[in-house]
């Protein structure tokens, strides 16, 4: 079973995403492990401080590293991690093929950055994969360590009501999903296409591929592109 330890500054943050929806009935079920650690409890400061100013000058305040080796060193002697994690406006982009990797692991700590970043030397002792969600700036990494969180957890065997969904998830093959529909068949004039409703399983098949791969053509040309390449 999968375990993932999310180290915060702010572990409140994390709390209520962790507990509804699908990944809250995950833990529920017991197809996953996922643990919350409030950094500030590993401070040696007597005031339980996790940043201080930059060397050098400047805007913003760092955070520390001793609170963050002494809770990752902790968990560390505890068991094996596959990987370390940190969620920095500098790592690489997070994506579809990054969390079908993760969710095969067995334990991932993810420490969530905070303040103007986290001193150097955690980054270059400790973490061995850095992520991104987008190109802008967040007020701390709580948020897209729940992201990775989440894309990682629904992939996981058990959790979806439907073993398939998450195979025909946006992004699985570099294409978009198609334009979906449900009851009733007609709505204020709009109706759902007829082979959606034909029970001709190959046609619906087809139609859904090639809208697919028209959807991403018209909003994703760089992800029709990498499509292009490998078919």
């Amino acid at each position: 079973m999968l375990r993932i330890d999310i180290i915060s500054g702010v572990p409140e943050l994390l709390r209520s995403p962790l507990d509804h929806s699908i990944v809250g009935r995950a833990r529920e079920n017991n197809l996953v492990e996922v643990h919350t650690h409030d950094l500030r409890e590993y401070s040696e400061d007597k005031h339980h401080k996790i940043d201080d100013a930059p060397y050098g000058g400047g805007a913003g305040m760092v955070m520390t590293a001793q609170p963050i080796f002494s809770c990752i060193r902790k968990l560390q002697s505890e068991r094996t991690y596959d990987d370390v994690l940190f969620t920095a406006a500098d790592g690489k982009k997070f994506e579809q093929k990054d969390a079908n990797k993760l969710s095969l692991r067995k334990n991932i700590i993810i420490l969530c950055g905070h303040y103007k970043g986290v001193d150097q030397r955690v980054r270059d002792e400790l973490i061995t994969g850095e992520f991104s969600i987008g190109d802008f700036v967040l007020s701390g990494g709580e948020l897209p360590a729940l992201v990775m969180t989440d894309a990682v957890i629904r992939l996981l065997p058990g959790v979806l009501g439907d073993a398939e969904s998450a195979l025909t998830d946006s992004f699985q093959d570099d294409l978009l999903e198609p334009p979906v529909y449900t009851r009733p068949a007609e709505f204020e004039g709009m109706e759902v296409p007829v082979v959606l409703r034909s029970g001709d399983h190959k046609k619906i098949a087809e139609w859904r591929s090639d809208m697919a791969i028209e959807r991403t053509k018209q909003r994703r040309p760089d992800l029709y592109k990498k499509f292009n390449k490998k078919n």
